[in-house]
């Protein structure tokens, strides 16, 4: 009994693990860029917000999103349309400077940030559900809008 538990788990882990990649073929489409400044300026020329995802290698929650929210087909939808999205693996170089920028607290960490100004319009940290992040999305539009 112990032992086909264990291998549930160990089985989910795996499968979360295989499917965890950004750059799915439906969903939030994440540039390839490695540099933050090509980021911004892609950003800036197509004058969207950047939505950025503050991620480790390591995380499960990060791990989590990009398996079961990030390739949602309507998030995808409205983000792509909206913002330049960027993920960022925070162990990277670039990553471990920007962490210092934006002052990540935890992961995954999830930003709205302008690019004209480099400022955080709005944060959230941990695991967000598909509803969640398409609310906070949309809102974060609407205000820039207004």
């Amino acid at each position: 009994m112990k032992k086909t538990i264990f291998l549930a788990i160990v089985g989910l882990f795996f499968s979360v693990t295989t499917f965890a990649q950004h750059g799915a073929a439906t969903g939030i489409k994440f540039t390839e860029s490695s540099s933050w400044k090509e980021i911004l300026k892609k950003a800036k020329a197509e004058k969207k917000l950047i939505f950025m995802d503050a991620y480790t290698t390591w995380c499960g929650p990060c791990k989590m999103l990009q398996a079961r929210v990030f390739p949602n087909k309507q998030l995808g939808d409205f983000f792509n349309q909206n913002f330049v999205n960027a993920a960022i693996d925070m162990e990277s170089e670039e990553g471990m400077r920007l962490s210092s920028i934006y002052e990540v607290q935890g992961y995954p960490s999830l930003f709205f940030i302008d690019p004209n100004t480099g400022k955080v319009i709005k944060m959230l940290l941990g695991y967000q559900e598909i509803e969640q992040l398409l609310d906070t999305g949309k809102k974060v539009v609407a205000k820039r809008k207004a």
